[in-house]
């Protein structure tokens, strides 16, 4: 999975389609992401022990990581994931369409 914790991303499918957010975790085994603000849902909460109060909670659930795309820095634009390796041999994500490092 290319997308990492931390990344600009914009959701390209479903109903918050066109939203931009970053990206609070990432699960790669699911291949799902959580954006914030994107894709909220409604729990309705017990209170647990005397500190925990129940209620209404807004709670961020996870969309696949293939309806996001990452925004680059640069061109600011929802863009692919290219590869690119250093002297040291080390990966480096790139931008497909302007070149410039992620």
């Amino acid at each position: 999975m290319r997308i990492k914790k931390g990344d600009r991303v914009q959701v390209l499918s479903g109903k918050h389609r066109g939203k931009e957010g970053t990206v609070m975790r990432v699960n790669p085994t699911a291949g799902k992401v959580i954006v914030e603000g994107a894709n909220m849902a409604k729990r309705h909460t017990k209170p647990r022990g005397q500190t925990m109060q129940g209620g209404i909670i807004d709670k961020d659930m996870p969309l696949p990581a293939s309806a996001v795309a990452i925004v680059c820095s640069s061109c600011k634009e929802p863009t692919r994931i290219g590869i690119r390796y250093d002297e040291q041999g080390r990966k480096i994500r790139i931008c497909k369409k302007c070149g410039a490092d992620l």
